[in-house]
């Protein structure tokens, strides 16, 4: 199949050992894209961590609704459907799984999409959604559940 490169660079900022070091870190990508990473405020208080940067759980669901939408693309790409835009503003809820641990429990995918054509009835439009998301790589690969909610037009 294929690879895929990240790299994380975190350096100490001499307060390691007193447990007041900074989470902030560096994420590179074997594409050149290089970003802030942090832990999140939520689980380690800023200053600790960088608010402004992007939190595993935050990549997790982008991750989600990132492969969701290139799916979704790609089939209405194949389906003769003409899209002018497609926004997600996706959530995940961080919370206790079945084994009693952390871990995100749900996301909640809300693609909100405009077609430059004619747009699918509402059940053509749900296949769409259902067939994105059985082909979706992360989605396949979490077993948190999933729920992708279209916003209605």
């Amino acid at each position: 199949m294929s690879r895929h490169v990240a790299e994380i660079d975190w350096r100490s900022d001499g307060e390691f050992t007193s447990g007041r070091y900074s989470r902030r870190h560096a994420l590179s990508f074997d594409g050149g894209a290089t970003f802030a990473g942090s832990s999140s405020p939520d689980v380690v208080p800023a200053p600790l961590s960088d608010p402004a940067a992007v939190d595993p759980e935050e990549m997790l669901v982008a991750s989600a609704a990132s492969c969701h939408m290139l799916w979704f693309l790609d089939l209405a790409r194949r389906a003769g459907l003409d899209l002018a835009a497609y926004r997600d503003r996706a959530e995940g809820e961080l919370g206790r799984n079945a084994a009693g641990r952390t871990a995100i429990v749900r996301i909640v995918l809300r693609p909100e999409i405009h077609f430059a054509g004619a747009a699918p009835d509402a059940e053509a439009l749900a296949r769409l959604h259902h067939e994105a998301h059985e082909r979706c790589f992360i989605a396949n690969s979490l077993n948190c559940e999933i729920v992708v909610e279209p916003a209605s037009r």
